[in-house]
């Protein structure tokens, strides 16, 4: 039977793995690893239009906007996983990366019959948070014509926000929609159509590179030390006190005493350390620079 899914690769039939229910277990898990080692390198393939994308995205983020995912399914499940990981990783708000999924929270456990279907709920669900021409909203979609993802992007698009559509297929409607369409080709998926395993895979690098290089653009580390990690348990907390050792190379006594003076922030207590200054200067030369800690450190030094 010809159906729309025949032009897509993430719903392609491998005939090959037609007895695979009748193969070993370890036999399986070889062929299922084999493909999983493919995606990398589709995800390299697109680099340079993920870069474009994430420089167009800090910019717009530096001025003050949000990061928004918006999908269905895996694709919204994964934008809500990336959203929930910025705040205590990156010491975000909870309204600066934001995940949302057709159908709303009860989707992230139970599928909700007809939710992303709908373009119009996209747009109203944008709405609902005050999209402004200063936010990035991203749409998620293996197949890359899901209408709730495709419908985010037209209305964020029409608003004058910056448009990034990921998606698993060439040629897709997210990708034409969007301003910077990111299309991570993997091929058809040990299962037909079951688009969690390497389409769902390629989606997370993705988003990992999209949150983790933008916040490293807007100075939310040092090196490649979680400088604004938020310490809200011991584990965090210990963290804390080593990135600033790290950093810093201070012993155990000073490296505390500095993160007590600054109230646990690890970029402050960092500045206190290397540019000599006291907890206040620290914060007022980290607002001046937008929380830069290298450009703050500069001055701090002149």
């Amino acid at each position: 039977m010809s159906t729309d899914f025949d032009s897509l690769t993430t719903e392609a039939h491998r005939p090959d793995l037609a007895d695979i229910d009748r193969r070993t277990t370890l036999d399986i898990a070889r062929v299922m690893n084999a493909g999983d080692a493919t995606v990398p390198g589709a995800v390299a393939a697109q680099l340079p239009s993920i870069a474009a994308a994430i420089d167009a995205a800090a910019e717009r983020m530096a001025r003050g906007g949000r990061l928004l995912y918006l999908g269905a399914g895996t694709a919204g499940r994964l934008g809500v996983l990336d959203a929930s990981e910025c705040p205590p990783t990156f010491n975000t708000s909870p309204d600066e990366v934001v995940g949302l999924i057709a159908g709303g929270p009860e989707a992230m456990v139970s599928a909700v019959e007809g939710a992303e279907d709908s373009k119009r709920l996209a747009a109203d669900d944008l709405d609902a948070r005050g999209l402004t021409a200063d936010d990035v909203v991203v749409g998620v979609s293996a197949s890359g014509r899901t209408p709730y993802a495709v419908g985010a992007v037209e209305h964020a698009r029409a608003r004058g926000a910056l448009t990034i559509g990921v998606s698993c297929n060439e040629g897709s409607p997210l990708a034409a929609a969007a301003e910077h369409g990111i299309e991570v080709v993997v091929g058809p998926e040990l299962i037909a159509g079951s688009t969690r395993l390497k389409a769902g895979t390629a989606q997370k690098l993705v988003l990992n590179m999209i949150s983790t290089i933008s916040m490293i653009r807007l100075g939310k580390t040092y090196g490649n030390l979680m400088v604004d990690v938020r310490a809200s348990n011991e584990k965090l907390r210990a963290r804390s006190r080593r990135i600033v050792h790290l950093a810093t190379g201070a012993p155990a006594g000073v490296v505390e005493e500095a993160l007590t003076a600054t109230g646990g922030e690890v970029k402050h207590a960092i500045l206190t350390i290397l540019g000599e200054v006291d907890a206040p200067t620290a914060d007022r030369l980290l607002t001046r620079h937008g929380g830069h800690l290298r450009a703050a450190l500069t001055a701090a030094r002149a």
